[in-house]
């Protein structure tokens, strides 16, 4: 696995401060729908889409009161799956809350919402990029081969918009 080179704490804005897209992505919105929709989706209540890191719908219980008794650490992110919805505010919390829960001994996690494939899937994309140095293309081809995704295109354009950052950076 490769190291980060990019780190949350320093840089929060890359991904809160200005909301333009490098005029030059790598590819564009339209493009990166196009690779989701290829190939076979699979879909499951849970995939690992990542050693230890796991995708899922809403069948799991959520509320950290329901996990308080059981040792298990959890983060509630309260967000819509709208365009319009700023999911790039929870990109580094999300991210830095994955890669902890990663680095324990046997360490996994399972990251969901109702679905699982928009919201929950554009903070494991964002994780990779950020934790493991991916672009936005390797991290979507990764996911993509365990369980489908369709991050809607306001979540796309976020993810495109941290590529470029990302990128800048490297």
């Amino acid at each position: 696995m490769a190291t980060s080179r990019f780190s949350c704490r320093e840089s929060r804005s890359l991904v809160t401060g200005s909301s333009e897209v490098s005029s030059h992505p790598v590819l564009s919105v339209f493009e990166l729908e196009k690779l989701l929709y290829s190939g076979r989706a699979k879909w499951h209540h849970a995939d690992e889409v990542w050693p230890g890191l796991y995708l899922g719908d809403h069948r799991w219980r959520t509320g950290e009161e329901y996990y308080k008794e059981m040792n298990i650490s959890y983060l509630g992110i309260e967000a819509q799956d709208s365009p319009t919805f700023d999911m790039s505010i929870h990109f580094c919390p999300a991210a830095d809350f994955i890669h902890a829960a990663l680095k324990m001994k046997r360490g996994r996690i399972l990251v969901h919402c109702a679905v699982g494939v928009s919201r929950s899937a554009t903070l494991v994309l964002a994780y990779l990029m950020i934790h493991h140095s991916m672009t936005l293309v390797e991290a979507i081809t990764t996911v993509k081969d365990h369980r489908g995704i369709i991050p809607n295109r306001g979540f796309l354009h976020q993810l495109v918009t941290l590529d470029n950052a990302l990128r800048r950076r490297r």
